[in-house]
């Protein structure tokens, strides 16, 4: 069973290793949803179908936090949530290549390819392109790699990679976005760090952190990391 950093009747969060699929597709590994659904009709001796709605998505090859909602009230204000942008969304992600600025808020536009499961990205408006906005800052560096800060101010299909790779800092294994050579473990070194947001029910602030991935990249920025 996932890690699990957040629990209560309305909400559960879990870790995602980067090898964790975040909802079925077509390879037909099992997903985090069903193994969550059966560790709460399990824990909490549910009959039948356990409700869990998917609140947002990780791209496979991503760690970190997910967030699912155990009730359809919740699932309805947690999507008007993320919908308006009241989400705080904080990545981390190493790259080889110092970017332009120490900080920036960049915008581009984005189009997915869905035969290709890419996204291109643009400066300016195409058809079909949906824009796109982060904002990115500098918090660390070893011998060979940066470590950014990222905040997502939207939400499309492999934002960060695609407008990270567009300025010249594809994130360490990306092979899709332009890194030269994958990880050992098949992952990328993004890291979803922390969601932060107002309860749909309590309408209290919750603010989950999830703990750093494995391997021996991430632990030479750990005095970087607040």
């Amino acid at each position: 069973m996932a890690e699990i950093l957040y629990e209560d009747n309305h909400i559960i969060a879990v870790y995602k290793r980067s090898s964790d699929l975040a909802q079925g597709d077509k390879t037909g590994d099992a997903p985090l949803d069903i193994e969550i659904k059966k560790y709460i009709a399990e824990k909490y001796k549910k009959p039948g179908d356990v409700f869990l709605g998917i609140v947002h998505r990780l791209d496979r090859p991503v760690s970190g936090v997910m967030l699912y909602a155990r009730t359809s009230k919740a699932l309805s204000r947690l999507n008007e949530l993320f919908k308006t942008k009241q989400v705080k969304k904080i990545y981390l992600a190493i790259v080889k290549e110092r970017p332009p600025d120490d900080e920036a808020t960049i915008t581009h536009f984005l189009k997915k390819n869905e035969a290709q499961n890419k996204t291109y990205v643009y400066d300016n408006e195409v058809k079909g392109s949906k824009e796109a906005s982060l904002t990115y800052r500098l918090l660390g560096r070893s011998e060979r790699y940066y470590l950014l800060e990222v905040e997502l101010h939207s939400g499309r299909h492999h934002q960060i990679r695609a407008q990270l790779a567009k300025i010249g800092c594809p994130v360490k294994g990306d092979l899709k976005y332009g890194f030269a050579r994958s990880n050992d473990d098949g992952g990328i070194s993004l890291f979803a760090r922390r969601l932060e947001f107002i309860h749909p029910i309590k309408k209290e602030t919750v603010n989950i952190i999830a703990h750093f991935p494995e391997g021996d990249i991430w632990p030479v920025f750990m005095n970087s990391i607040t």
